[in-house]
């Protein structure tokens, strides 16, 4: 979906857009594609000193999933994580948005928890290559900032910007841990304290820490 499609169904939105992000010295851009729906966007979304209100309001609607519209407002916090996980991972391209805002009936639909920060539309579940998503798992909790979930058997990574907490999925077991990497075991660790129903906290001071 070209931004020049989006204007006219923008226009109701850009004024809910409201800026939330810091200064900045540098406009910035993205790009992403709603893997379920096929819009997209490709364009600057920040000035450098504030979100732009009609890229916001395209935003919003790009990253609403198949039946979620009308969209709310996206919350330009979980577009600032997004990008400087992209920037940190050296992700390029268009980035793959399995799902970003949601209704309740598709929250429902897709099985997500009942306090998804997906209904509050703050949060994108990012596609990534398995051979990228230690990177992107690590460049996210390094960041120490919203929710990340690594989701290792469906390779997508979960990005919001409600409170700061970890989790996984369960490892498909198809590696021995005596052949994974430090960021592998750290990886299947998470996993397995998930299993438990436990969130394994991260010490991301640490120079190998997720």
């Amino acid at each position: 979906m070209r931004r020049s499609f989006l204007l006219g169904g923008a226009a109701a939105l850009a004024a809910l857009a409201t800026p939330r992000i810091g200064h900045a010295s540098a406009a910035r851009r993205i790009s992403l594609r709603h893997s379920g729906t096929g819009a997209r966007f490709s364009g600057s979304w920040h000035d450098g000193r504030r979100p732009d209100p009609v890229a916001m309001a395209e935003l919003s609607i790009v990253l609403a999933d198949a039946g979620a519209l009308p969209a709310r407002p996206f919350d330009p916090g979980a577009i600032e994580i997004a990008w400087t996980v992209a920037q940190q991972a050296g992700l390029a391209g268009d980035l793959a948005v399995h799902s970003g805002f949601r209704t309740p009936q598709v929250n429902r639909a897709v099985q997500g928890v009942g306090d998804s920060q997906h209904l509050r539309a703050m949060a994108v579940d990012l596609g990534v290559a398995s051979g990228r998503l230690a990177a992107v798992a690590e460049a996210a909790l390094r960041l120490a900032r919203g929710g990340v979930g690594v989701y290792q058997r469906r390779s997508f990574v979960h990005l919001d910007s409600g409170p700061v907490r970890q989790w996984a999925d369960a490892s498909d077991g198809s590696s021995a841990l005596a052949a994974m990497s430090p960021r592998e075991r750290q990886l299947n660790q998470i996993a397995t304290e998930w299993r438990r129903g436990r969130t394994l906290r991260i010490d991301t001071r640490l120079p190998n820490g997720w």
